[in-house]
């Protein structure tokens, strides 16, 4: 999620453009799909996007699609690729990351213009659905010790001290517009070094926890930032924008009762709701897919 304004949004004008894109979507996947070809439902390599390949695949299936999981196929760039080639129909995206990938010089930051700016730069075999109003942003964490002794609250405050400390994250957290690259256009920060680690994941944390890195960058749905005690800097100049899942499809292979299950998925998932979905699979160890199902049949859109 690199993916992934934080706290505010156009929900409005959000809800406006999402019915118009559910309806294009609609109309596009059915003229387009192939009767009798399986659905493909791929993700990142993380602990999250993973999830949310499950319950778009359930959702999916409830319908009576048949669909087929690509789980942990890798980094934005090779997903993007897949779905280009018609390999992978759909992946759960995050709309601020995925137009950050598309146009690195794009500063748009509320929901409806970050949506309607992604559409502008897909190809015409792709397309976004509906987005939901769960996010997952990226965030620049402390551990509690550093931010009590240098009195970091805000990513401002890092000014006088980043050039002594170790970023770590994702590669492409490097070459990001949401990443080093507008921390030294926005904020003015230059750090003494970048750390490549995973994305948000075990590496990152540990790599924080042991002081392999000074500050790293994690998904704000992250359990282990709670479970550590990390504290998050406040993004005061609004660096990392929104962050929406959005199912990102290939038009090819998905029929119009699909693009309705997955908006269908998107109207039901808040914040709150992938935090505590997440912390069920990344802390207590469930089964994805029974975390997944037991969602979905909650919210009516899975059997019973």
């Amino acid at each position: 999620m690199m993916l992934r304004t934080t706290g505010s949004k156009t929900r409005v004008a959000g809800a406006a453009l999402a019915v118009a894109l559910a309806a294009t979507g609609a109309l596009s996947a059915c003229s387009s799909s192939k009767s009798g070809s399986k659905v493909v439902v791929g993700s990142a390599a993380f602990p999250e996007n993973a999830l949310l390949m499950e319950i778009y695949a359930q959702a999916l299936e409830a319908k009576g699609i048949s669909v087929d999981r690509k789980p942990n196929v890798g980094q934005r760039d090779v997903l993007y690729q897949q779905l280009k080639s018609d390999a992978i129909t759909v992946v759960p995206e995050y709309n601020g990351a995925l137009l950050a990938f598309l146009d690195k010089t794009n500063t748009s930051a509320t929901t409806d213009a970050v949506d309607q700016a992604i559409t502008a730069k897909l190809p015409s075999n792709l397309q976004i659905l509906a987005p939901a109003a769960a996010e997952d942003n990226d965030s620049l964490v402390v551990t509690t010790a550093l931010a009590t002794k240098d009195n970091l609250k805000q990513i401002s405050d890092l000014a006088p001290y980043a050039k002594d400390l170790v970023l770590g994250s994702a590669p492409e957290f490097k070459t990001r517009q949401q990443g080093l690259v507008g921390l030294k256009s926005v904020y003015n920060l230059d750090f003494k070094d970048f750390k490549a680690l995973d994305n948000s994941g075990p590496q990152t944390v540990s790599a924080l926890q042991h002081g392999d890195a000074d500050i790293v960058d994690l998904y704000s749905t992250t359990p282990a930032i709670k479970t550590n005690g990390f504290v998050v800097l406040k993004d005061d100049q609004h660096l990392f924008g929104v962050q929406n899942v959005v199912p990102l499809v290939s038009k090819k292979n998905l029929p119009a009762a699909g693009v309705d299950a997955l908006n269908a998925v998107s109207a039901k998932l808040d914040t709150p709701t992938l935090t505590g979905l997440l912390e069920q699979v990344a802390t207590e160890k469930k089964d994805p897919a029974d975390v997944a199902k037991a969602w979905l049949t909650s919210v009516g859109l899975n059997k019973k």
